[in-house]
């Protein structure tokens, strides 16, 4: 079997998730897992699928071909590689917003050899003052090496408001 990555993006409308289900379910594929979310009108999803090696070539004719229903779908190959000794964490972050929140985050992850591997940010109005308020949940691959304290530390100097909590994901 072959492992494919996908990257889909497309006006958001009734049965666009059945369409790609069906394209791959036709060429035997399956579907094995997938994040999805609607956002300012559009859907965008990332979907791990296999599929048998011989019927490869034609699924992914198959996908390019939606295109022609405004379904822009990207290929990418799943990788097999080996990864580097780590520890799952979940990680919740609260701070007022500001231009560059992000950036900061997740360079000071990357300077630690922090694998991002599931982020989800929003901005709502704090309760009592009505500021911009940045939430960010997150699941990390810290390295087995790395101290969650030391790690956690680092996030707060980012700003004097942010609260960081790091914990073990089950």
């Amino acid at each position: 079997m072959d492992h494919l990555v996908l990257t889909i993006i497309a006006a958001d409308k009734p049965g666009l998730v059945e369409r790609i289900a069906q394209s791959i379910a036709t060429h035997g594929g399956n579907w094995l897992e997938s994040r999805m979310a609607h956002m300012a009108g559009q859907f965008a999803g990332i979907l791990r699928v296999s599929v048998p090696t011989e019927s490869r070539q034609a699924l992914v004719g198959a996908l390019e071909d939606l295109s022609t229903h405004g379904i822009r779908v990207l290929v990418g190959e799943g990788s097999t590689g080996q990864a580097l000794a780590s520890k799952p964490i979940l990680m919740t972050l609260v701070g007022n917003d500001r231009s560059g929140i992000v950036r900061e985050i997740t360079a000071l992850l990357s300077k630690q050899g922090v694998n991002l591997e599931r982020l989800s940010t929003d901005v709502n109005p704090a309760p009592m003052s009505g500021d911009p308020l940045f939430k960010a949940e997150a699941l990390l691959q810290v390295p087995a090496n790395v101290s969650l304290e030391r790690l956690q530390e680092s996030l707060e100097t980012l700003a004097d408001d942010l609260m960081v909590e790091l914990r073990h994901e089950d």
